[in-house]
């Protein structure tokens, strides 16, 4: 978990062009098995007997309000301690990827924890597979993007949307693609495909320059994003985000302000 989470750090730093600068103020080492939503948990001679015979208990999912108590984050969180949370959790701890916790708490691919709205602001919690690597904590952070960035724009007439313009791919508008989502890039026709050879028209490039957005469309293909390698398109699309000043449709230009922080986002 600890070489995971410093090289998380790295490539969000290098993304954002140095926005994003994580530091982890303290790390807990949780000797427990987490509740289930029914009360259920494991205990060391269960889970392995799960492990082997690949029968696991249902409901899978986490109880995030025991888990909140566990660690007393409300209060931790209304004391200024920290900003957001990260859990490194075993195969089927039930963690979803991301969700978030607090008064106003909203959608993060995962429905908002209940039973913290005497939280007076809104914090993240992330969970992460330490089985799995980099590629697949960036593919989290990126459902994470989504999520606080459709609410950002939520209200705004189509012609407005900075969000919708900036996913489109090719197989939803062709010949207009952008930067695509997390799981399409811009010339993907099925979830994940992140190799695909083909080529398409694409003007991801105006996205360095927002909120100038010339409209110069230019072919692309994989190659552009490390040729299906998870990590390195997740990368390239992070940071195809905007990170500039001033606003533009009454959102800031710097759309990682939203992303790191949910309190910013308009109730």
């Amino acid at each position: 978990p600890d070489r995971l989470a410093q090289q998380y750090i790295a490539d969000l730093a290098e993304a954002s062009g140095g926005y994003v600068r994580y530091q982890i103020v303290e790390r807990i080492a949780a000797d427990w098995f987490p509740p289930k939503v029914d009360g259920f948990a494991y205990t060391p001679e269960s889970f392995v007997r799960a492990w082997r015979t690949r029968q696991f208990h249902q409901p899978d999912r986490v109880d995030y309000q025991a888990q909140v108590r566990a660690f007393e984050l409300v209060e931790r969180y209304e004391r200024g301690e920290f900003d957001e949370v990260w859990f490194f959790s075993f195969p089927y701890a039930g963690d979803y990827e991301s969700t978030m916790v607090g008064r106003g708490a909203f959608w993060c691919n995962s429905p908002p924890v209940a039973g913290t709205e005497r939280c007076s602001g809104r914090f993240v919690i992330m969970a992460f597979n330490y089985e799995r690597g980099v590629d697949c904590m960036l593919e989290n952070y990126g459902h994470r993007v989504e999520s606080i960035m459709s609410r950002v724009f939520e209200r705004h007439p189509p012609e407005q949307n900075l969000w919708q313009l900036f996913t489109r791919y090719d197989l939803t508008h062709p010949g207009q693609a952008q930067c695509g989502n997390v799981h399409f890039a811009p010339n993907s026709v099925r979830d994940y495909d992140w190799g695909n050879r083909r080529t398409v028209l694409s003007a991801c490039d105006d996205w360095y320059t927002f909120p100038h957005l010339p409209g110069r469309f230019r072919p692309v293909s994989c190659d552009e994003w490390g040729g299906g390698d998870m990590r390195l398109h997740h990368l390239w699309w992070l940071a195809h985000l905007p990170r500039t000043t001033g606003e533009t449709y009454g959102v800031s230009n710097n759309w990682w302000q939203y992303v790191v922080n949910p309190n910013l986002v308009p109730d």
